[in-house]
């Protein structure tokens, strides 16, 4: 069931026209549905700044790396979506055996790998070859042709400066903090030249401009092993254990990359915190519940195997409804209760007690319900039979949507045992399809249970049909007193599956240590 109380639900939302007759009725979207609560990547404290942008220089990215404390980093575009993963030995590799004298990077990636002033700029992007003026002025003006494509390391050497400028070269780094004359700059200016000036000595500077390069040029993989935000922990760590990768990118729906997860990192996680509402069995709750941390529990069962590693708030109470429960926690906390919430509340009673008539329903629940009816402004009993009537009708439903509607794990001497419970007054249509059902509930037998029951319950003749798989006719048979037994038995005042239908299942099998 729904609790106001919590933002999502921790059970299966039946696809049956008793919930969209109520949420329809009350004008209340269908709420969240939480399928699961396992840990997913997205709980991860995961790096996310492990991550840089693959116009970054090689300067930058061997930096993050440092930083980050990782040994390699996803690349993205400027739409933040992955185009590529380098690692450390990838780094090594280029500068060992990579162009040394190529250039294809930005000009403000030269500037901040070089640690330089800018005098001038008029590019955005520097493509070019790497020179250095190490020679003579008349040696180099005369054997070296430059040409708009160069980038040339200079010190203070006016003559080669304007052979430089007149050849109107990319750019003109000046060492060891150099200056220009204002004549040269001048027409550096009009020539459109790029001149930077750097503390580093040529040598230092022709050796590191190297790492100005943009990250995503060298060789670099275009295609890396991914996780989605959304992808479990769980299957994480095995795909890890398959594939011998320390870091993988982890990216969202939209393909944007939002950080990097280390199988070596101690990624630690927060768990979901949950309410478990109108159940506190492991095998009736959502997939991953241990994984989760249990805050509250709100119930009206049995308990069931339930564990939890600190002590939590438990309220339980032998009433029919959970929802009875859950008026006296707005009670409790002088919260009032809004109108289409007191709809919703009261039709939990009003389905769980079949109006007010199960051998479940205390005083506690008639109380409830006729507060929750005023406040939601409706007649109880008119409104009841006709959420009753729309819940009866199986019109367009298969077998197995009939079957798992409302269906519940039991488990009992290490025996799985399924109930489940249909409220209609249509027993013609299940009886002319009666070998589909029990086809079915044998299915269900082979695969996962040892005992399957259907109880079709039919408020008008207070009473419920009996379907169940061929290998627990015994055991329904002793259960419930039947002696001449057969598919579709009909059971006076048999309405209740927590007090009448569960427990008299539970006591055969007790007795007989099935």
């Amino acid at each position: 069931m729904f609790s106001p109380t919590c933002g999502k639900l921790l059970c299966k939302i039946p696809n049956n026209s008793l919930l969209q007759f109520v949420l329809n009725y009350f004008k209340v979207p269908v709420p969240s549905y939480l399928n699961d609560v396992r840990v997913r990547i997205k709980n991860i404290k995961f790096d996310k700044k492990a991550i840089i942008n693959e116009n970054a220089s090689i300067d930058n990215a061997f930096k993050l790396m440092q930083e980050r404390n990782v040994t390699a980093l996803p690349l993205v575009d400027d739409n933040k979506l992955l185009t590529g993963y380098v690692t450390l030995k990838e780094l090594a590799r280029y500068l060992i055996a990579g162009s040394k004298e190529l250039i294809d990077t930005t000009f403000d990636n030269i500037v901040d790998t070089l640690e330089a002033k800018v005098i001038t700029k008029f590019d955005d992007a520097i493509q070019g070859k790497v020179l250095m003026a190490v020679m003579r002025t008349k040696n180099y003006n005369d054997t070296v042709s430059l040409t708009n494509d160069d980038i040339l390391i200079v010190g203070d050497r006016d003559k080669i400066l304007s052979y430089a400028i007149d050849s109107k070269v990319k750019l003109i780094i000046l060492t060891f903090n150099s200056k220009i004359s204002d004549k040269l700059l001048k027409k550096a200016k009009e020539n459109k030249i790029n001149i930077i000036e750097t503390s580093m000595v040529s040598y230092e500077a022709s050796s590191k401009i190297l790492l100005a390069n943009r990250i995503k040029n060298i060789e670099v993989n275009h295609s890396p092993i991914t996780v989605n935000l959304e992808d479990y922990y769980s299957d994480f760590k095995t795909m890890t254990h398959q594939i011998n990768h320390t870091n993988y990118p982890v990216v969202n729906n939209k393909g944007e990359c939002v950080g990097l997860i280390r199988l070596t990192g101690p990624n630690e996680y927060d768990k979901q915190s949950v309410i478990l509402v109108d159940h506190n069995n492991l095998a009736q709750s959502v997939d991953g519940i241990e994984e989760a941390e249990i805050l509250q529990i709100i119930d009206h069962h049995n308990l069931g195997a339930i564990g939890t590693s600190i002590p939590i708030n438990f309220r339980s109470k032998p009433v029919g409804c959970t929802s009875t429960i859950i008026y006296d926690l707005y009670l409790d906390y002088k919260v009032n209760i809004p109108q289409d919430i007191a709809g919703l509340m009261l039709s939990a009673i009003l389905s769980d007690t079949l109006l007010l008539t199960s051998p479940t329903t205390t005083d506690q629940d008639r109380n409830a319900a006729e507060k929750l009816a005023r406040i939601a402004k409706v007649d109880m009993e008119s409104y009841g039979l006709e959420m009753l009537k729309a819940a009866s009708s199986i019109k367009g439903m298969s077998v197995d949507e009939i079957i798992m509607n409302d269906f519940k794990t039991y488990n009992v001497n290490s025996k799985t045992l399924g109930i489940a419970q249909i409220m209609t007054m249509d027993f013609d249509f299940i009886e002319d399809h009666l070998d589909e059902f029990v086809e079915k509930l044998n299915e269900l037998v082979a695969s996962d249970y040892s005992i399957v029951v259907v109880f079709i319950t039919d408020i008008i003749k207070n009473g419920s049909y009996v379907l169940y798989n061929d290998n627990a006719a015994t055991i329904v048979k002793e259960a419930y007193g039947i002696k001449n037994l057969e598919q579709g038995t009909f059971l006076p005042k048999m309405v209740s599956r927590k007090k009448q239908m569960l427990p008299s299942i539970m006591s055969v099998l007790d007795a007989n240590n099935i």
